[in-house]
């Protein structure tokens, strides 16, 4: 391939005899196990926004994979993606984009990932942590004194790996001069979102999202779905007693057992939940649960047995029980009330 077919400011052909400069190119680079479904609403992104309609020619917009061995990379639900180029030069990419997938299966990057990453870093390109991809960023020791963006999901596990660092999770993105970073899933999206908003224009990065049926782009700093706004603590142990207890929604474990997790005990857990959120982990926990059943009653089609499945309930019966004593009525009135303004909002 040569470097007028790969460097961004190559030409394109369009209708007619008009032409058009790409605008914005990325490089992939997909860890082994990668989260398919945060590659692919990038990727998607990119693809909209580069032709008219939906027709996928990569014109304004231009995407690779890149590889240093050329091997299929697995993803985290088996399906392989096969790189498209050699690592070469970085400086053809506005962007390099790197996608993390498991946690415990995401290992470092290879000596020639590493080298190439630094190259781009050294020579002013952008990186782009998209999932875990921040983890492997940071082993990589290119996001020292820049913010970062995980999942909610991740959060305990970056503070263990990474001691001293504590990342943001209560936004969907992060943009800190020339690292930017994203929690993955849908928030990939809008990340790519962005940065097709600022290369290529707002009509078009519009465009992908609703041919993608997702609302108008979101700003970085939307907050990630996850643990309710009025439990939002700076405490790193109730902080991490909340990310628990989200994870384990369905199946509630007990404060007991959060404790024995964290090294602490229960009564310990109990007095920072007191100093910090002025109430028990107890009833923290089952206003989480009550919290997403209400988010599943309004936006959902799920039966309430259903949901009450989902939220940890022993059945509909008890659910409603709570539901009525937080809201003031039971899950099936809840749903036939019609739709507010705030509700839409």
């Amino acid at each position: 391939m040569t470097q007028a077919q790969t460097h961004p400011a190559n030409v394109s052909r369009t209708s007619g005899s008009r032409q058009e400069k790409t605008r914005l190119s990325v490089g992939f680079i997909l860890a082994k196990r990668f989260t398919l479904c945060a590659f692919a609403n990038f990727v998607d992104v990119l693809r909209l926004a580069a032709d008219e309609g939906d027709r996928s020619r990569p014109i304004l917009c231009k995407w690779t994979v890149l590889s240093d061995t050329m091997d299929p990379v697995p993803s985290s639900s088996a399906v392989f993606v096969h790189p498209k180029e050699r690592l070469g030069d970085p400086r053809r990419f506005n962007y390099i984009v790197v996608v993390g997938g498991l946690i415990d299966e995401s290992t470092d990057f290879s000596p020639a990932y590493r080298n190439f990453l630094k190259e781009a870093a050294v020579a002013g390109i952008p990186l782009v942590g998209v999932c875990t991809g921040a983890f492997l960023l940071h082993r990589a020791g290119l996001l020292n004194g820049y913010k970062s963006c995980v999942s909610w999901f991740s959060h305990t596990d970056f503070k263990e790996q990474f001691d001293g660092l504590d990342p943001v999770t209560d936004q969907i993105f992060v943009v800190d001069r020339d690292r930017l970073t994203c929690a993955g899933g849908v928030s990939s999206a809008h990340l790519a979102a962005y940065l097709v908003d600022k290369h290529v224009g707002s009509a078009h990065a519009n465009k992908s999202l609703h041919i993608m049926i997702i609302d108008d782009a979101h700003q970085a700093e939307k907050p990630q779905p996850g643990i309710p706004l009025d439990l939002k603590t700076q405490n790193p142990i109730v902080r991490r007693a909340l990310h628990i207890m989200q994870q384990n929604i369905d199946t509630p474990v007990s404060i007991q057992e959060i404790a024995q997790r964290m090294g602490k005990s229960k009564r310990q857990i109990e007095r920072y939940f007191r100093m910090s959120l002025e109430t028990s982990p107890q009833v923290a926990f089952l206003n989480i649960r009550l919290d997403l059943a209400r988010h599943l009653i309004e936006k959902s089609q799920k039966s309430v047995a259903q949901v009450a499945v989902d939220c940890g309930f022993c059945d509909s019966s008890h659910l409603s029980r709570m539901f009525r004593r937080r809201y003031g009525c039971t899950p099936q009135v809840l749903r036939r009330l019609p739709v507010t303004k705030e509700q839409i909002a």
